[in-house]
């Protein structure tokens, strides 16, 4: 399939407005990031605890925050999970020892503010062993005798049923127990004596101490930059040394415009981005090694061709199916950022911008720079004087056999 029948757009003679806007990009991320101290790292890089938390009827979120913050020192974030009255608390930790105790805290004051101020065991945040202990004895001294595995499994089912949909953690009445096999009309008058159910419940706690989240911080970096080295080897070797260095270089410039969109946005980097940015990386070389490809071909049978208008035919050759590509990944990842939900936004808005930027710098920033160092090798040359005005030599990037025959010719 052609979108266009044999393109003949002059990219490079467009790509002033492109790198304005790239540089603008940069220069207002770089900003951002000096004002801000860096990238708003998620718990998974400087620690802390995450808490993702379901309600039967959402409160405010400023009331959340401001229990939340009275018996919690540090930032504490409150964000909603639009679509499933969800919020998902976040708290910033300085030493492993708050971590525990920030944990209770968390489950201690969202008790006291909205769950209703009873003694009784929450049945909507108890586990199994909770739930069978409670059950033993009430229910011997009404006559239902069970061994103790009889009663655990009772307690897994009673759990297990909490937690699947369409409840998903979140029982509003002990009635909805009666489906629950081996629930008797006795059990569940005992369940609804023995415990009480809050308005919320806890779906997931994440805890990761500072110094595990620095070492993780850590080994992001180190695989992004050594994914950046190890494709710049791979292409100095499979081409030559300035499409290695122009490739990496459009790469870098994808990155960093995307953390600095994180950081102007506030979003938080977490594990999910760095894996989003790895991917980046990843994507927008091989569209950029699509281009440098065909350029190595069209040298084979154009050498007389004056070099930039080389590299403008082959990305024109190569147009088709980038934007095919592209088109087609970007409507996908879109809708992952659409309608992913909170979980995945940082996911999916990484891959949204990275498309976008990746795809444009291939044409308009890694072509441009092939086409300055090319010149500036053709310069150097002549000012040697090891090659003719009209006609200067240039060096072929084709390895191998082909470059024997392109020398032979």
């Amino acid at each position: 399939m052609e979108l266009f029948k044999n393109p003949r757009f002059d990219f490079l003679g467009r790509k002033w407005p492109f790198i304005i806007v790239s540089l603008v990009l940069t220069v207002a991320g770089l900003a951002s990031l000096a004002v801000k101290g860096g990238p708003r790292y998620g718990i998974d890089f400087k620690g802390g605890t995450l808490m993702y938390l379901k309600f039967a009827k959402l409160p405010p979120l400023d009331q959340i925050r401001s229990a939340l913050s009275e018996r919690i020192q540090g930032e504490v974030s409150v964000q909603e999970v639009v679509g499933d009255q969800e919020v998902m608390v976040s708290t910033e930790l300085q030493s492993e020892a708050e971590l525990e105790a920030a944990r209770r805290n968390i489950i201690e004051t969202l008790n006291a503010r909205f769950g209703g101020g009873s003694d009784k065991p929450d049945l909507n945040n108890a586990g199994q062993q909770l739930i069978a202990e409670r059950l033993r004895d009430p229910l011997q001294r009404k006559g239902v005798v069970l061994s103790e595995d009889q009663l655990e499994a009772l307690a897994g089912r009673i759990r297990d049923f909490r937690d699947t949909p369409p409840r998903s953690g979140l029982l509003r009445s002990v009635e909805e127990l009666s489906k629950v096999e081996g629930v008797t009309p006795a059990a569940l008058a005992t369940i609804g004596e023995e415990f009480h159910l809050s308005p919320f419940s806890i779906r997931s706690i994440e805890v990761v101490g500072p110094k595990i989240g620095a070492e993780i911080r850590r080994q992001a970096m180190m695989a992004t930059l050594l994914a950046l080295g190890g494709m710049l080897v791979y292409i100095a070797f499979r081409f030559e040394l300035m499409y290695g260095v122009a490739a990496v270089i459009a790469v870098f410039h994808d990155v960093i415009i995307t953390v600095g969109l994180f950081s102007i946005t506030d979003r938080e980097i977490s594990l999910t981005v760095v894996a989003a940015l790895l991917t980046l990386v990843g994507y927008s070389m091989n569209d950029t090694i699509v281009t440098f490809d065909r350029i190595r071909e069209n040298l084979k049978t154009m050498r007389r061709l004056p070099y930039p208008e080389l590299v403008n035919l082959s990305i024109n050759h190569t147009l088709n199916r980038t934007l095919m590509t592209s088109g087609l990944t970007f409507l996908t990842v879109l809708a992952l950022y659409l309608f992913g939900g909170q979980v995945l936004s940082g996911f999916a808005f990484a891959l949204v911008v990275g498309i976008l930027i990746g795809t444009y710098s291939s044409i308009f920033i890694a072509s441009p720079i092939l086409v300055f160092w090319q010149g500036a090798l053709e310069r150097r040359k002549r000012a040697a004087g090891r090659g003719p005005a009209a006609a200067p030599a240039r060096k072929n990037p084709v390895r191998g056999d082909s470059a024997k025959a392109v020398k032979q010719e």
